[in-house]
């Protein structure tokens, strides 16, 4: 297969879309993050390459993201900074975003030091990833939370003081979700839903198509209902929660150590 692949659909007019830029060395794993983005991001002119050397056919276009598979390497690796560099050299307006095999805090943490607008492992679902990259494609920034282990729990517990935590003999963190929540409305369950993407006031106004005094009263309604202190707390409490069986099941967040 060729380096270098346009879209099968022809364009309709003059007008050219927008376009975003899958850089996937294996053809399997190009093709169905090809097919799931035509699905999930209709509007714009989706091209695939194996590598980073086609970038430069796409000098003069409107590349508006780039989303790169770095695999097993490390952001620091030379061949990532080197891709990193020729994305910034051909496409220097595009937003970058890395998918990655890698979960750990210090890559995704030298990911974002280096501008990369997502960091995307291959352990979250399909879901939040198209979640994440609508974030991105609307000027915000995507990454997972940190992962919570058992030498972080006590961490953790000065940012959500009155969050119990058990630690099982597996060595995974256990999140306690109260019993007495309230539950949230349609529209504080999208706004909960934004927060967990790390999205600020503005965006999620925009996203909603509502007033930025609107969603700070739907998240002082979402902390009440959630008796959190503040935003992080709110989201790993109605998250505990959820992830629960019956609402009252714990939440168990798997250790990396």
């Amino acid at each position: 297969m060729d380096d270098f692949t346009y879209p099968a659909e022809p364009l309709n007019g003059s007008q050219k879309p927008q376009v975003l830029v899958i850089i996937e060395h294996q053809v399997l794993a190009r093709t169905c993050i090809l097919s799931i983005l035509k699905k999930e991001l209709t509007g714009f002119e989706i091209v695939e390459m194996a590598t980073t050397s086609g970038l430069n056919w796409l000098s003069g276009r409107d590349v508006r993201l780039i989303a790169l598979n770095t695999g097993d390497k490390q952001i620091t690796d030379p061949s990532i900074e080197d891709d990193l560099a020729l994305v910034a050299t051909f496409c220097p307006d595009a937003y970058v975003a890395l998918l990655s095999n890698r979960d750990d805090e210090a890559t995704a943490s030298a990911a974002m030091q280096r501008g990369v607008r997502g960091f995307f492992p291959t352990t979250i679902p399909v879901d939040v990833a198209i979640a994440g990259l609508r974030l991105v494609l609307a000027g915000g920034v995507y990454r997972p939370l940190p992962i919570v282990t058992q030498n972080d729990a006590s961490s953790l517990k000065t940012i959500a003081p009155e969050l119990p935590f058990i630690v099982a003999d597996t060595g995974a963190t256990e999140i306690v979700p109260e019993k007495t929540m309230v539950d949230l409305t349609p529209r504080e369950q999208q706004v909960l839903a934004a927060l967990k993407l790390g999205l600020p006031n503005k965006l999620i106004a925009v996203k909603l198509n509502l007033s930025e005094n609107t969603i700070k009263m739907h998240i002082q309604h979402i902390m009440r209902k959630c008796s959190a202190h503040n935003r992080t707390e709110a989201v790993l409490r109605w998250s505990g929660r959820l992830s629960g069986h019956n609402g009252h099941a714990r939440s168990r967040v798997p250790s990396t150590s």
